[in-house]
């Protein structure tokens, strides 16, 4: 098959689509704007009007009025981006009496499929059968402690790590051992289920910060991960494994930026206007291969995936991975066909058939995505600034955002279940060979300057590979 045909491509895209073609959808349990694509998707597949279960509206167009039956819960308010995605799964299992009552009233029958994130585990709920969630044994190998046992198997190069229960003499011995001079990096357990957006993970030097590590670990975790903290570019790469193998793509730079004088990381944006050295990119490549065949003889795994890790001077050391259509991966698939990736991711998750295989998905894959880079900076608050979404011209200098009737881009703004989100929309503004992470400090500091957010001095990563 050639995906770079287009009929083709259609074709495809509709044999995928048969899961919900005809079919009563629930979707949930995010914000409404973040289902915008999607109901138009099953509009397009020939799903009946789909049911969207939401706590709030969200940053951005929602779907048209008339094209979803909304229903929504009340949001509960949350302190860290673990939270929110945990509360997912929680709240799948504990649906509130209205939603129930929602969902009864749109699917008398108990036909419809539902539609869900994967955060939340596949198990049937309400007696339909759920699409986009994982197995239980499929989110337990985002366990940062267990994935050292991953990269063992993989013979993956690596950084030295010690894994020790939350003890602080423990702790601080670990630290000792590994510290380079520029402190350690303890990354907790998942004893309570995924984390994510470095939530879990500490920036510890002094001994007061060893303190403050040990007294946030010891109620959440058993055990922790400590490393040396490791200069460089935060980055990913990501995988799919198919019925035939694992297709490989191409790195995405992770604006994970850093408050030095607190060393605490904040979670950015991704993009893949970066361009890492040909030879760590060819190393990536084998790496997210080996990986991604695994996962699947281990726990016999089917879908996206992403590695993430830190390019050094010495060259990538992964730190983490996460097997799901990850937030890397849907930017990814924006460069090529979002709608038939995430169709295919679906299938694959489900078992079934994508009659595709490895070398026909990397040919079309990978020039699709040298051609068309992508750079998205976002900002999440876990504080409440705006009541109503707004967009804001600005323009981009290569080192300042302004406020600017004639902009090149637009900062989008508005309130989530638990703070405030922001993102830029604009792949033109960034070349290739260009960082995403000075834009998306930049945007950051539009936030805080325009709009009362507490983001602070964050800063970029240096590129400490450079050749």
């Amino acid at each position: 098959m050639n995906l770079a045909d287009d009929s083709e491509r259609e074709a495809w895209r509709r044999r995928l689509g048969e899961v919900f073609t005809g079919r009563k959808v629930i979707i949930g349990f995010g914000v409404l704007a973040a289902y915008t694509d999607q109901v138009a998707l099953l509009h397009a597949l020939g799903a009946a009007k789909p049911l969207v279960v939401v706590g709030s509206r969200g940053t951005g167009p929602v779907p048209p009025e008339g094209d979803a039956v909304v229903a929504t819960f009340d949001p509960v308010e949350h302190t860290s981006m673990t939270e929110e995605v945990r509360s997912h799964n929680v709240l799948a299992h504990n649906l509130p009496g209205k939603v129930r009552a929602a969902v009864e009233d749109y699917d008398p029958d108990g036909e419809a499929v539902w539609c869900l994130d994967p955060f939340v585990v596949n198990e049937p709920l309400l007696g339909r059968r759920v699409y986009g969630g994982r197995p239980a044994t499929w989110i337990a190998l985002e366990d940062k402690i267990l994935v050292e046992e991953i990269w063992t198997a993989v013979d993956a190069p690596r950084a030295p790590s010690i894994v020790v229960d939350v003890d602080l003499d423990a702790l601080r011995e670990a630290a000792q051992r590994l510290d380079r001079g520029q402190g350690t990096v303890w990354s907790g357990d998942a004893r309570g289920g995924i984390n994510g957006g470095g939530d879990f993970v500490r920036w510890v030097e002094t001994e007061q910060e060893q303190k403050a590590a040990f007294a946030f670990f010891a109620p959440r975790c058993d055990r922790v991960r400590v490393m040396p903290f490791l200069e460089g570019v935060p980055c990913s790469i990501h995988g799919i494994v198919l019925p035939d193998g694992v297709a490989a793509f191409r790195p995405m730079e992770l604006a994970m930026l850093r408050i030095r004088e607190e060393k605490r990381f904040v979670f950015g944006g991704m993009g893949t206007t970066w361009d890492p050295p040909a030879s760590d990119r060819a190393q990536m490549r084998d790496l997210v291969r080996r990986t991604g065949e695994h996962l699947a003889d281990r726990a016999g795994y089917r879908g996206f995936f992403g590695i993430d890790g830190v390019l050094t001077e010495d060259g990538f050391r992964p730190t983490e991975v996460n097997p799901r259509m990850s937030g890397g991966a849907s930017n990814l698939i924006r460069a090529l066909d979002a709608d038939a990736l995430w169709l295919l991711h679906m299938n694959l998750v489900a078992g079934r058939d994508p009659r595709v295989t490895t070398a026909e998905l990397e040919d079309w894959a990978l020039p699709g995505l040298e051609a068309n880079r992508i750079g998205r900076p976002v900002a999440i608050t876990m504080r409440a600034t705006v009541e109503d979404s707004v967009e804001v011209p600005a323009r981009w200098d290569g080192s300042r955002l302004t406020p600017a009737d004639d902009g090149d881009l637009a900062v989008q703004v508005g309130p989530t279940g638990s703070g405030t989100f922001a993102k830029i929309d604009s792949p033109d503004v960034l070349r290739p060979g260009e960082r995403l992470a000075p834009l998306n400090v930049a945007l950051m500091r539009f936030l805080d300057e325009h709009f009362g957010t507490d983001f602070g001095p964050v800063e970029a990563a240096p590129d400490v590979r450079l050749t």
